[in-house]
């Protein structure tokens, strides 16, 4: 009532209800008398009357309308509150919101036509707080839209109109660069709402972006250990004395012992114990009244709040969605050095605690993962760029050695080694560390002991290391030496039940393509005791899955050929075999990126099988093998020279050509 009466709308609104019911009662009688009076001959006078009636009414109408809007004004805290619960703002700082909102909605429909459309959505004055020239109104902007991207309602809305909005987006990224002390909590607000819509946001065209988001890796205050070959000595000023100084003047200030005076004298004392029974039962109504008109408080600030995890958590949302990302932090100086660094528990963060430290770590972690994870010529080059870190390998050993660490650090770990291991450059430094291969192999089998089936925490150590056995036989022998006996009857066991049969498959084929002559003789009855199994699969396999299983029973059959020859003899399957094997090179006349190695491990074992018995050609040549070679011969294909493919891009190129194995295929069937 006080602020109505203080803005004049509600004096002036009576004041205009008095005027038009004095003027409609009192001046037409004294100016003209009764209406029959009026001398008709003057037509104006006659037509002044009704004029004035209507002009009094109208004024009348209006007084009231401004007096109700007052009186309607008083109660319009209901519908703010509901407004303030429904948008997900908490605290006074929400109410707040909520009534600049409503001076900003009621301007805009003030402005131009009344019926004219206004956009004055809760979204559309966040965004537009943003660009404001006041701290304040930005302030509040962000915390808003911090509040929306909580909420699934508005989530899609606002992250759709952020998104769209290059103006917008583009200040919001210009806030991440903000350093000075007073802009903090806007800096990091501002990182918060950057980090919630970076799934679907491109800062390509933003100039500069990336090297104000690799500005926030560079809050933590690092502390600098001199180098006895490069530091000269320079003396540091008294920095922190100054400020201890600063502060005890302040404590000792008078203006400080004002304030304290005053919040003794304000606060409220606390209520007497002895409050008789229809007080506390007023004040328990009270309670529950206040309660109902409650804003629920400001969340606290979390430790996800520290500003380097906010920066990773951008670079790995906005590399998952757009490439060019991935380029803009392969060309941005030092960043990739910088999330790298951040992989270790370093001793020259004094400010940072260990959970702080690990959360880093982790976020770090999964930057890398995500950027070694990159398709294609690019990914290549990416991968390239971060396995030249001469600290990293280190870093991820002492991640999996270290007892301590979760077991999403751990996955994190092992999943970005498999990923770096595609590169043949890298690959045996990687198996070179004991540790690392010691780790690999014991999450690969203990795991998968434990229970009957698969999960990632098992397969991708798995992964890791039939990559790291493609193409290394150093690596082949450090497993088996890592190992010892159980090693080959583990993946056996494997290969038998249904637990990573397939990741199994393809380290026990390298293993008996690099290391065949470490394999003793109770190895090779394990290997023996699957080969049935094998041969089952492979009659009903396809694709990749096959792929995988017919280069493992053409090794088998080279390290084993009698055991190979006795169960197609014995087990009558030599015909369906063979068959099948010819079917399947007619039908993947044409490689694909998942299995493009198949024409090769086909011709391989039809190699094998006849190099230890000549009289099967004849059987391939019965079946049509010989028309099928020349097939191959007449499609070659470039995607067949490599071993698998990430996107269009081939990695772990073979030694020999396919076309020199197809030519031996043809002497062995030439009479």
């Amino acid at each position: 009532m006080v602020a109505s009466f203080g803005n004049l709308q509600i004096p002036a609104a009576l004041l205009r209800v008095g005027m038009a019911l004095w003027g409609l009662r009192v001046i037409p009688q004294n100016l003209f008398g009764s209406y029959e009076q009026v001398n008709t001959n003057h037509v104006y006078k006659a037509n002044l009357l009704p004029s004035l009636n209507i002009f009094y009414v109208m004024v009348l109408g209006q007084g009231m309308l401004y007096i109700s809007a007052g009186i309607l004004e008083h109660f319009s805290f209901i519908l703010r509150r509901s407004l303030v619960s429904c948008a997900g703002l908490r605290g006074l700082q929400g109410v707040q919101c909520v009534n600049l909102y409503y001076a900003y909605a009621f301007n805009k429909c003030m402005e131009g036509a009344v019926l004219a459309p206004k956009k004055t959505s809760l979204v559309t004055f966040a965004m537009d707080s943003l660009k404001s020239d006041s701290p304040k109104m930005q302030l509040y902007g962000l915390k808003m839209l911090i509040s929306f991207l909580k909420k699934e309602p508005l989530k899609t809305r606002t992250k759709s109109k952020l998104t769209t909005s290059m103006k917008t987006v583009t200040f919001l990224v210009n806030m991440l660069g903000w350093t000075s002390e007073g802009d903090k909590v806007i800096r990091s607000l501002a990182a918060k709402v950057t980090a919630e819509i970076a799934d679907n946001l491109r800062v390509v065209p933003v100039p500069g972006a990336m090297q104000l988001i690799a500005s926030l890796l560079e809050t933590v205050h690092v502390q600098k250990i001199k180098n006895p070959l490069l530091d000269i000595g320079i003396p540091e000023g008294r920095q922190g004395n100054l400020i201890e100084e600063v502060v005890h003047d302040e404590q000792t200030s008078p203006m400080l012992w004002l304030k304290q005076m005053a919040l003794y004298c304000l606060l409220p004392r606390e209520e007497p114990s002895n409050v008789n029974e229809q007080n506390s039962h007023i004040l328990g109504c009270w309670k529950k009244i206040t309660e109902c008109w409650s804003i629920p408080e400001e969340e606290p600030s979390t430790d996800q709040d520290l500003l380097p995890v906010q920066g990773m958590l951008i670079l790995d949302r906005l590399a998952s969605f757009d490439l060019d990302t991935c380029t803009e932090i392969y060309k941005s100086p030092g960043l990739i050095s910088k999330v790298i660094e951040f992989t270790s528990n370093r001793a020259d963060m004094p400010d940072i605690n260990e959970i702080h430290q690990t959360m880093l770590k982790t976020s770090s972690l999964k930057v890398l993962r995500r950027l070694s994870s990159t398709e294609g010529k690019f990914g290549v080059t990416l991968r390239q760029k971060i396995s030249e870190h001469p600290f990293l390998l280190s870093h991820l050993a002492e991640i999996l050695d270290d007892n301590a660490s979760s077991r999403e650090l751990r996955d994190l770990a092992i999943e970005l080694l498999r990923n770096l291991a595609m590169d043949r450059n890298i690959n045996e430094e990687i198996g070179s560390i004991p540790v690392i291969i010691s780790k690999l192999m014991h999450a690969f089998f203990s795991q998968g002991a434990a229970s009957s089936t698969e999960d990632s925490g098992q397969l991708v150590p798995g992964q890791a290391l039939a990559v790291l056995a493609m193409d290394s036989a150093s690596n082949c022998l450090a497993m088996l030496a890592e190992k010892g006996d159980l090693f080959i009857k583990e993946l056996t066991d494997m290969i038998k039940g249904d637990r990573c049969r397939y990741v199994a498959s393809c380290l026990l084929r390298d293993i008996c393509v690099h290391a065949r002559s470490k394999l003793r003789s109770w190895d090779l009855k394990e290997i023996s005791s699957i080969l049935r199994k094998v041969l089952d699969l492979i009659i009903s396999a396809e694709g990749a899955h096959l792929e995988v299983l017919v280069g493992l029973s053409s090794q088998i059959c080279k390290v084993i050929p009698e055991d190979f020859e006795r169960e197609l003899e014995h087990g009558e399957i030599k015909e369906m075999f063979i068959k099948s094997l010819v079917q399947e090179l007619n039908s993947n006349m044409i490689p694909t990126a998942h299995c493009p190695g198949i024409r090769r491990v086909i011709v391989e074992h039809a190699i094998h099988i006849m190099e230890f018995n000549p009289s099967y050609a004849n059987c391939f040549i019965t079946c049509q093998m010989f028309e099928a070679l020349l097939e191959v011969e007449r499609k070659p294909s470039r995607a067949e020279n490599y071993k698998f493919f990430l996107g269009d891009a081939g990695l772990m190129k073979h030694d020999v050509p396919l076309s020199a194995l197809v030519s031996r295929a043809k002497e062995l069937m030439k009479p």
